[in-house]
């Protein structure tokens, strides 16, 4: 039988389910994490897709998950058994891979941050050293040289700075954050001044900190940015050599793949 893999990402805004083989991703879909899910509503969602892709339960043969919601993934975990009759595996616990973590404290690393770094670095084994730079419900910017995580940086999200702006503002608009301009102007609307000031308040928050990070940094640094926005910051943002919205379930992939290497 094929191997046909189910790799989840469980992030604070949402939980990306991406179907793949062991060579490529396929197919990803994504719940949102803060609904009252239960094992059931998790398990019943997991069928649908597997319907949409024209799958049977039992044709998924490994399930691998990175977490930082540990609620959820105790939901989903329970799900897994329920209704594929197996117990994912999560990351990084479940899995032999060659990153050195040299956090300060290893285990206060969020396994999203880990599990970018070690993907970035299995993408783009050239360089010397990497920035990766995700774009989720915070924006955190991770560096590695050689082998080894040494940690980063954690900033807000672009995304939840604007809800939490428009949430505590009396007349400040939700915008929708759409990049249609290659250079920041003066805005003459409040929704303008708002789309311009986020997406450009960021692009530069992101050039000017990875320049920061890179004075750090053997040489030469390659920046990866991922996350839902970073193809459309890449646009108007010069700290990028390459984007990877793909980077997490990519890393899932990769460390499974490496995994079982390491046991045959």
């Amino acid at each position: 039988m094929l191997e046909k893999l189910l790799l989840v990402d469980i992030g604070n805004t949402c939980i990306k389910l991406v179907f793949a083989s062991p060579e490529a991703l396929e197919a990803s879909y994504s719940l949102p994490t803060r609904a009252q899910h239960t094992p059931d509503s998790l398990g019943l969602a997991l069928l649908q897709l597997l319907a949409l892709r024209g799958l049977a339960p039992e044709s998924i043969t490994d399930c691998a998950v990175c977490s930082v919601v540990p609620d959820v993934n105790s939901l989903f975990r329970d799900a897994c058994r329920k209704y594929l009759g197996m117990t994912p595996l999560s990351f990084p616990e479940d899995f032999s891979f060659n990153l050195v973590n040299g956090y300060e404290h290893p285990q206060e690393v969020g396994a999203d941050r880990l599990l970018a770094a070690y993907a970035a670095r299995r993408l783009f084994p050239e360089p010397r050293s990497i920035i990766s730079v995700d774009f989720g419900t915070a924006t955190t910017f991770d560096c590695i040289t050689g082998g080894t995580y040494l940690g980063g940086l954690i900033c807000p999200g672009l995304l939840s700075s604007r809800n939490a702006l428009a949430a505590n503002t009396a007349k400040l608009p939700r915008i929708s954050l759409d990049v249609t301009d290659q250079s920041a102007i003066i805005g003459r609307s409040t929704a303008t001044s708002m789309n311009h000031g986020f997406l450009f308040g960021f692009a530069a928050m992101t050039e000017g900190l990875c320049e920061r990070l890179k004075a750090q940094l053997e040489g030469p640094v390659f920046v990866v940015g991922t996350g839902g926005i970073a193809a459309d910051l890449s646009g108007i943002c010069r700290a990028f050599d390459a984007v990877r919205p793909d980077l997490i379930p990519e890393g899932l992939r990769l460390v499974w793949n490496e995994s079982r290497a390491s046991l045959s």
